[in-house]
């Protein structure tokens, strides 16, 4: 058995992280529609030179400060070039982020509770459902992770060193301020709320809040000033305030008042898909909370509770809810979770009655089974057909949950746990890298560009394209940031005014797209149509190339998964 001391368990995490986060990561299209509006607008500030202001096309996008931005931007700049249309540089900040948050939850969970728990928690959070999918996207939520780790990991060494009556130190103090102000940076309240809620949490149960001077308020607020304001004035300067109106009045607030952009959920909506997103761990999250509850005297569990439960609350509370909202709270809930199985195997608790041990059974079976009947699936719905090597990651599915089902039954809970996060980069692995970037019919996006790419390669030059109905960003960042997302009458105008053009109309538009060609008395002939899954609106589409008359004709031209044979005629 290894020693958990010096770079050992690091390694072993960094590996961990490697083998969970990188198949896929340069194989799978851009995601709709957040990845893509992340990643478009960090290539335009790069065009630009403009790294203050915030655009996706001529749309300012006053939502989310700098930080994941400037990230994706070095990014960009140390392995691609902004003009490039590999979406995988702009994820390597998600990637390393996520690594860094489960090697800081390692960090943590060692003061917390010990090196075994450290170890086995943080491969939890690594495996878990949520993470992995936010490690292969661009998007704001990885590094949020990082950021929120440092800052509760400050606050719980301040806090448990508080406890012990030992002497104050300094770091912990800095530590805590500036990656307040970058978890500020990237995610503008997430940070600050969260450990606020875990200090107010804390006092109460304590009933004590003379540790708080350890912070070191003054100095703190003054760092935390120093790292956030030169881009807040910058910011309020270039756009003359209207960044944090809309920010707060148009994004932050709707979504605490009511439901926004149809994102509405009853209470209890993150504990029922918690059951996915923190799988493989969910499966013991009763033997979690009932351990946590009978150990919550204890300084690091008191502190786990306090960072998890009135986080929790609020946002079951709130109206707007999202997947990820919660993903702040998973590597409290992790470190919790592995305390629970090693207590429960050194015999010091039991199944509690309300989740006894065929729970877990039962949740592992359904997973395993659910697995296998996608991986199947999956291909014939949306692409009509059967891939053979889509079985690979059903079979490990049912191999790793049966294993672990076994180690469970003979009483060894921290092996069955081993065992699916094991089984977990198997079964991510080969889904991400090789099964779902080969699911066509999933990425309608990507089969219009390639048809678009072939019609310019054949006439040799760039084409200008515009789409009616289909307004998915990542048709921008494909094609570029001129592609217009147009409605059906500007369209037309397009192609009266440049016979070069050509326009993409998902089925949804054809009437009206049609009627303002009558209009204005321009003839179109179609090249191409596409079916595919509009997985942002949930439907089938069918979207439909067409070029003005007078352009050069594309007969002989190989326009690659499209359907001639579905067009109607001119």
């Amino acid at each position: 058995m290894f020693r958990l001391e010096g770079p050992t368990p690091y390694i072993l995490l960094v590996v961990l992280c490697c083998l969970l986060y990188l198949p896929g990561l340069t194989r799978l299209p851009v995601v709709d529609r957040d990845e893509a509006r992340y990643a478009q607008a960090t290539r335009q500030m790069l065009e630009s030179g403009d790294f203050v202001r915030i655009r996706f096309q001529d749309e300012p996008r006053h939502k989310k400060p700098i930080g994941i931005y400037w990230l994706q931007a070095a990014s960009v700049s140390l392995f691609s070039a902004p003009e490039g249309k590999d979406i995988w540089p702009f994820r390597i900040p998600s990637v390393l982020c996520a690594t860094l948050a489960v090697l800081l939850t390692f960090a943590l969970g060692k003061r917390l509770f010990d090196a075994r728990c450290a170890l086995l928690g943080a491969a939890l959070l690594a495996a878990c459902v949520m993470l992995i999918f936010e490690a292969h996207q661009a998007k704001t939520d990885a590094a949020l992770l990082a950021a929120t780790l440092a800052v509760q990991g400050s606050l719980a060494l301040v806090y448990l060193r508080a406890k012990s009556e030992g002497p104050a130190l300094v770091w912990p103090a800095i530590t805590f301020w500036f990656a307040l102000g970058i978890g500020i940076l990237i995610k503008a309240p997430i940070v600050p709320v969260l450990s606020g809620f875990t200090i107010t949490a804390l006092v109460v149960a304590d009933r004590n809040g003379r540790w708080l001077k350890r912070l070191r308020p003054l100095p703190g607020i003054l760092l935390l000033a120093i790292v956030v304001c030169p881009w807040a004035f910058a910011i309020y300067k270039a756009t003359g305030g209207s960044f944090f109106y809309d920010s707060v009045a148009r994004d932050i607030l709707p979504k605490l008042i009511s439901v926004h952009e149809s994102h509405g959920s009853p209470p209890g909506y993150y504990l029922l898909l918690s059951m996915i997103t923190f799988w493989p761990a969910s499966a013991c999250l009763g033997l979690t909370l009932h351990g946590a509850w009978k150990k919550r005297r204890s300084p690091g569990v008191r502190f786990c509770l306090a960072w998890i439960v009135p986080y929790w609350i609020f946002f079951e509370l709130a109206p707007t809810k999202l997947p990820h909202y919660t993903l702040p709270v998973y590597p409290a809930l992790a470190l919790l979770t592995a305390d629970a199985l090693f207590t429960l195997k050194e015999g010091g608790a039991k199944w509690p009655r309300f989740w006894p041990r065929w729970v877990p059974i039962l949740a592992w079976s359904i997973t395993g089974a659910a697995m296998f009947g996608i991986s199947i699936f999956f291909p014939w719905y949306f692409d009509g057909r059967f891939l053979p090597e889509a079985l690979l990651p059903g079979l490990a599915a049912v191999a790793a949950v049966a294993l672990a089902i076994r180690s469970l039954s003979g009483e060894r809970p921290v092996k069955s746990a081993i065992i699916m996060i094991v089984g977990s980069t198997v079964i991510f692995g080969l889904a991400l890298h090789r099964i779902l970037p080969e699911v066509r019919g999933f990425w309608p996006t990507t089969t219009v560009v390639d048809a678009v790419h072939a019609l310019e390669l054949a006439r040799g030059t760039r084409i200008p394209v515009a789409s009616v109905g289909y307004q998915e960003p990542s048709l921008v960042f494909m094609l570029g940031t001129d592609t217009g997302l147009l409605t059906s009458a500007n369209a037309v105008s397009l192609l009266a005014r440049d016979p070069r053009a050509l326009v993409i109309v998902d089925n949804k538009s054809e009437e009206e797209f049609h009627r303002d060609l009558d209009t204005a008395r321009v003839s179109v002939r179609a090249i191409g149509s596409v079916r595919g899954f509009h997985y942002t609106k949930g439907r089938w589409i069918t979207l439909r190339l067409y070029v003005s008359t007078a352009a050069p004709s594309a007969e002989g031209t190989n326009l690659p998964g499209t359907n001639p044979a579905r067009l109607p005629g001119p």
